[in-house]
């Protein structure tokens, strides 16, 4: 069979394709021009700044790139003042948001003043509430303040249900589990979200106020509402000319 006759003969046209050239030298030396500056010291950011290539191909023509100690202690500095700068401004961020919550906290005390139970609450947690820890935390052994505060929580700061946790400390003569039924009925808040309970030995053989139930703890992790609560105290403060400012106040600074 002749060649002319089998070309006639095929089902398929024969497709000619023209390559085109692969510009070798520019990928050597853009790689020579990333080994160079590794051995200088530079971060792969900073060299693909310079080097138009990913950085997996990067890692490729560097990973057996071993740095002295002088350009290595470099990228050791870069990278820290990297790290410094990224955590400097997340700080400032930070402040910004709370310093935020606490002056619109403090804004917001005048028109809650015409609910009774925010100042009730209010001086409450003042008085016992954590104010050191920037957590919400009030304790008490009154059932009937722990009720108006849990009130307070739920009605005043819209405190979901699923954040709160109970923390009790009982005597080695009261029975744990009566303890824990009697605060998650008083309270509301279920027994799956109570810590666990502790219990201070005493040197009695029967318990003095057979009423006595511990000492119950309301926690809330929530940081905001903390800041918030101490906009509010910054409020009241200013609504009676009070100055804030004292060697054990945290939010002496705002």
């Amino acid at each position: 069979m002749s060649l002319s006759r089998y070309c006639i003969n095929r089902t398929k046209p024969i497709v000619l394709c023209r390559l085109l050239p692969y510009n070798e030298d520019m990928k050597f030396d853009e790689k020579l021009l990333a080994i160079k500056l590794r051995k200088q010291g530079l971060s792969y950011a900073s060299i693909k700044k310079e080097v138009n290539v990913s950085r997996s191909t990067l890692s490729l023509w560097l990973r057996d790139i071993k740095l002295s100690d002088v350009p290595q202690k470099k990228l050791y500095q870069g990278q820290a003042a990297g790290r410094y700068k990224g955590a400097k401004s997340q700080q400032q961020r930070r402040i910004k948001r709370e310093v935020s919550i606490i002056l619109g906290g403090k804004i917001e005390f005048e028109h809650l003043l015409v609910n009774s139970l925010f100042l009730i609450g209010l001086a409450l947690y003042w008085a016992e509430g954590d104010k050191r820890q920037i957590r919400v935390k009030f304790t008490n052994s009154d059932e009937t303040m722990i009720q108006i505060m849990m009130k307070w929580f739920r009605e005043v700061c819209n405190v979901p249900e699923s954040k709160f946790r109970i923390a009790l400390h009982i005597h080695n003569l009261h029975s744990r589990k009566d303890a824990q039924r009697y605060w998650s009925r008083l309270t509301g808040v279920p027994l799956t979200q109570f810590h666990k309970v502790v219990i201070k030995e005493t040197t009695l053989f029967q318990r003095g106020n057979v009423l006595y139930n511990g000492t119950c703890g309301i926690y809330i992790h929530d940081r905001a509402l903390f800041r918030k609560i101490v906009g509010w105290r910054l409020g009241l403060l200013e609504y009676f000319g009070v100055s804030p400012r004292s060697s054990t106040d945290r939010t002496r600074d705002f």
